[in-house]
């Protein structure tokens, strides 16, 4: 396991974890933009926040020497991030939001290549 590997896939775990446990408890800053892009408040407990602390859980239980789990959680981030940036693009929306949607897609990809090369 490298550093880098290490210190990106920590990272990734923080980040969505955190922003899957913001969606579950419908922090008013992430509102706007969610009705912006078109996105039903209702879904921001599943599937949004479910599906992002799942693949946070995922990326740990890979750090921790289940790395097929740890690389499924990856792609399955990605593939989340990828819809996310198409759904705001879709409703011409350009906000913070989606930009960290970006950043979250970067981090990732990150997370998946080092898990594919360690």
């Amino acid at each position: 396991m490298t550093t880098a590997y290490l210190a990106i896939t920590l990272t990734a775990v923080a980040a969505n974890g955190f922003s899957g446990v913001a969606a579950m408890l419908h922090l008013k800053a992430i509102l706007p933009a969610m009705e912006r892009a078109g996105v039903p408040e209702s879904w921001l407990t599943f599937p949004i926040g479910t599906l992002k602390v799942a693949g946070a859980i995922g990326l740990a239980v890979g750090l921790l020497g289940w790395r097929p789990v740890g690389i499924a959680a990856a792609i399955g981030l990605v593939l989340f991030f990828v819809c996310a940036i198409y759904t705001h693009i879709r409703a011409s929306d350009f906000s913070a939001q989606f930009g960290l949607a970006i950043g979250f897609l970067a981090l990732n990809v990150a997370a998946l290549a080092l898990a594919l090369r360690a």
